[in-house]
């Protein structure tokens, strides 16, 4: 955003941030409006009359001016902030920040029209304008730049503000160097910044015999602020009304339902009828649909957002007991779910996540496609599911290559069973005609191996055993 902000340009430039709440977009918007002496408005839920009069007062107080700017129509209000930009008044580029614009547009679908038609006419006639565009309803964010819509081909920045990845969160939140620790955490918040001090006011469990007092205090309290959290992520999407059947989706897919038949079968609609949900979920960036690397056409569903997994797996199910104060006893009851169905499918992502960047040594430096899929061998009508792959595509009458195959387990101690799992779906894809010629075999393995697949891997150099330790370790 900085070098946006700072490009040298005689021409009017805009950008459109956006990024689910609690990323900190508003923090950093406002930090360079400071450092730019820039305007910056934030939009509250209002009328199009109220939003305009507090506009009105926001370049009052912006120009120092001693009452209220009063704008007849937005026509006027847009016009005034693109000529606050005109190079007359002014050496440098002129910021202009308008936060949570997707309440503007609601109440003033015209705005995004009048702001291209400022755009346009500041191509032809010199302006300093940097105007940025700023919201967390992604799907209105989203679709500000999409087919037909007015300011497509406008923007000159579109930058999605996303969650810290999972070695950026351990160190947020000062927990690198206990790797056990940092992994339960992340599966629980994520990557969300104002989870940590907005929210909880720095309180961090102090090792991981305190994670489980931690999780009732903090997140299964119905004192605490995170409590009602994962509903209001759902709330504020503007697009979610039937915020039940939202809820019917993820929880299907915390349930392992991960394809759309499954969810379908789980919350008793036809697949063609949940089609609409599903696709504003991805919209909203809640949910992730992850296509099977291994078989074209077919995709699987995961949640984006670890707070609505914890939410759906452990805190609806109970919801009654713990608005009563319970928060022990579910917890207690918990342990099996929270492994299976929260840290289990966390910790395969995060290993997918490690062979995008610290483990791309693994593939041997592959650049190939990273995901997850199932080997299914037609003849004895068996299947394999690999938690994390690289696959280069072949091209030009060269064979795809298989750079690696590898499992993940997060409660179960690694052995040799598991690594003939990864064996069988080399063979199979072998004979289907891929490369595997220096296919890597990976364990990655959150409770360790056994001295077995030790052993294996010291006499394999093919075979590579990833620990928790390992994908922090920097």
């Amino acid at each position: 955003m900085a070098a946006f902000a700072s490009r040298a340009s005689s021409q009017a430039m805009l950008a459109v941030v956006s990024g689910r709440r609690r990323m900190g977009k508003t923090y950093l918007l406002r930090a360079l409006a400071e450092q730019t002496q820039g305007l910056y408005f934030g939009a509250t839920a209002a009328t199009a009359a109220e939003s305009l009069r507090q506009l009105g007062a926001a370049v009052a107080d912006y120009l120092g001016a001693p009452a209220p700017f009063t704008f007849a129509t937005w026509d006027d209000a847009v016009t005034f902030l693109f000529g606050l930009a005109d190079p007359t008044r002014g050496d440098g580029p002129q910021v202009v920040v308008l936060d949570e614009f997707p309440y503007l547009a609601k109440v003033v679908p015209e705005l995004p029209s009048l702001i291209q038609r400022e755009i346009d006419r500041h191509q032809t006639q010199p302006s300093r304008m940097r105007l940025l565009l700023c919201g967390s309803a992604m799907s209105v964010m989203g679709n500000l730049l999409a087919g037909s819509a007015p300011l497509r081909g406008r923007a000159q920045l579109e930058l999605v503000v996303r969650p810290f990845d999972f070695t950026a969160a351990a160190r947020f939140w000062e927990v690198a160097d206990r790797p056990d620790l940092a992994a339960r955490l992340g599966a629980v918040l994520g990557g969300t910044p104002a989870y940590r001090r907005q929210f909880l006011a720095d309180d961090v469990p102090r090792d991981l015999a305190d994670f489980g007092d931690w999780v009732c205090r903090a997140v299964l309290s119905p004192r605490s602020p995170l409590f009602r959290e994962a509903r209001y992520l759902l709330a504020e999407e503007t697009d979610i009304r039937e915020t039940s059947l939202y809820h019917s989706v993820l929880a299907a897919v915390a349930e392992g339902n991960t394809t759309r038949g499954g969810i379908a079968g789980y919350i008793g609609r036809k697949a063609v009828d949940i089609s609409h949900p599903l696709n504003v979920l991805e919209d909203s960036h809640l949910l992730t649909r992850e296509a099977d690397i291994f078989r074209q056409g077919k995709s699987r569903y995961r949640i984006a957002e670890p707070l609505i997994t914890f939410y759906e797996a452990i805190m609806r199910p109970a919801w009654g007991r713990l608005e009563l104060g319970q928060a022990d006893r579910v917890w207690a009851a918990s342990a099996e779910r929270f492994a299976a169905q929260v840290a289990g499918p966390h910790f395969e992502a995060m290993c997918r996540e490690y062979l995008l960047g610290d483990g791309s040594h693994l593939a041997h430096g592959s650049l190939g496609e990273v995901g997850a899929g199932v080997v299914t061998d037609t003849h004895t009508r068996t299947s394999v599911e690999v938690d994390a792959a690289v696959v280069e595509r072949g091209s030009g009458g060269r064979r795809p290559r298989i750079a690696l195959l590898g499992e993940a387990k997060w409660g179960t101690t690694m052995g040799l069973p598991h690594l003939d799992r990864l064996l069988r779906a080399r063979d199979t894809l072998a004979a289907r005609g891929n490369d595997t010629d220096n296919c890597t075999l990976a364990c990655f393995g959150a409770a360790g191996f056994t001295d077995h697949l030790k052993a294996r891997a010291h006499q394999d150099d093919t075979v590579r055993l990833v620990s928790l330790a390992d994908l922090y370790a920097r």
